[in-house]
């Protein structure tokens, strides 16, 4: 295989990011995002979006400062605020891709954006609007805000892509396993560009509540450090909102209109532990069937990859299990890896989360720098690998990275890039 073969070792139409969006609680944008990553500065603080002294966690990591883009004041109003973020990464992934605002993408372009539960703080206003008024006063536009595929329809009508297009629901898996179908779409021949993602907005009262009653939630002293991913002391997740998107591309047609290659998409992984709604498996089965199947479909042995950006919660069981999945999935090649958790700053955003990841490591490949796990102080004996503890570290010939993500109801979900150097 050449540089420049349109298609893989496997004889795949190979696929290629052109374009990265964002919104997350460290930055209204990718560039933003990636310049508080890689300073380890925190989004998690104290809860303003809901009553903080109804929780014994009162912690989350909210998204600031932000206004909608691409919509105009009347249609914001009767969206979702996940689908508000889903709309703003995307036409910035998009702009960033170099696709001009305005122009229609047509048939030969698609969307694949999820989110892992849907416009719940929208169905909580109405509800409030019910108890109050009755049924007259709920939206006759709550329906088609409310779905989980109401990003994935919005960014088409804005953009005009009339091909494939629908919401992938994995729960914490969601953003990863949008970006994975959305590349199977372009090497299967149904599109050229697609725009894929995830977006999540988890602070209604009956989520957060939800997520306290399954004392899930973890928060430390100082509040900033709530979530401590693979360190001794870590006692939970941190909930936190937002958006991820990119846009991919068929080599051949990137190349055609001249497109700014991020990073390559090599292989995707998707499996279930088919174990518990909540529950890892102790073995790590289900990742380490993802990851294989990544590097599988990719043809690339495990040793190639120097770069892991894990699901990294911070709960007790999540990372325990993730490190063993690793070790089983490279062996003592595990040894010489590099893992870190961005967790540690923006906190767990649920469906965008593994969207946001994997947009983070395109740019860890980019720009041969690896973000650190913050808040990372004392080891754990089973969490025994090199998490990039504390600082940004630079590298130099990284070609492969992975992004993993783990969900509810065993979802997992696995990306490997390669690094594109013109």
């Amino acid at each position: 295989m050449t540089l420049l073969s349109g298609t893989d070792a496997n004889g795949r139409r190979r696929v290629v990011v052109t374009g990265l969006g964002a919104i997350t609680p460290v930055g209204n944008d990718a560039p933003t995002t990636w310049e508080s990553l890689i300073a380890g500065r925190s989004g998690i603080g104290r809860l303003t979006l809901l009553d903080g002294s109804k929780f014994d966690a009162d912690v989350g990591a909210e998204v600031k400062g932000f206004e909608p883009r691409g919509v105009s004041p009347k249609e914001a109003r009767r969206m979702d605020r996940y689908a508000l973020f889903g709309v703003a990464a995307a036409l910035e992934a998009l702009a960033d891709a170099g696709f001009p605002e305005g122009v229609a993408l047509g048939d030969s372009a698609g969307v694949v954006f999820g989110c892992g539960s849907g416009g719940f703080m929208l169905i909580e206003e109405q509800s409030r609007l019910l108890r109050e008024g009755g049924p007259r006063r709920v939206s006759p536009f709550l329906l088609t805000n409310m779905l989980p595929d109401a990003v994935s329809g919005n960014i088409a009508i804005l953009t005009g892509a009339t091909g494939p297009n629908m919401a992938v629901v994995a729960a914490c898996a969601t953003g990863a396993a949008a970006i994975g179908e959305a590349a199977e779409v372009i090497r299967r021949g149904d599109a050229e560009v697609m725009v894929a993602g995830g977006a999540e907005a988890p602070f209604s009262e009956i989520v957060y509540s939800a997520f306290a009653a399954m004392r899930a939630i973890g928060i430390s002293e100082p509040v900033e450090e709530s979530c401590r991913p693979f360190d001794r002391r870590r006692n939970g997740f941190v909930v936190a909102e937002g958006a991820g998107a990119v846009v991919l591309e068929s080599l051949e047609h990137a190349l055609a209109r001249g497109a700014r290659i991020r990073a390559e998409l090599a292989g995707y992984g998707s499996s279930n532990d088919a174990f518990d709604m909540v529950a890892s498996e102790d073995s790590g089965r289900g990742p380490v069937l993802a990851m294989q199947m990544a590097l599988r479909k990719a043809a690339v042995p495990p040793g190639a990859v120097g770069y892991i950006n894990a699901h990294g919660t911070g709960t007790p069981l999540n990372d325990r299990v993730e490190t063993a999945a690793i070790k089983r999935v490279f062996g003592e090649h595990a040894r010489s890896l590099a893992v870190s958790s961005t967790k540690s700053v923006t906190g767990h955003m649920m469906g965008a989360a593994g969207a946001v990841e994997a947009l983070v490591t395109v740019l860890a490949l980019e720009r041969q720098l690896l973000p650190p796990t913050m808040h990372y102080a004392v080891p754990d004996p089973d969490c025994d690998l090199d998490y990039v503890p504390n600082a940004a570290r630079p590298v130099s010939g990284l070609e492969y990275a992975l992004s993993t993500s783990i969900g509810l109801g065993g979802h997992n979900a696995a990306l490997l890039f390669r690094r594109w150097e013109a």
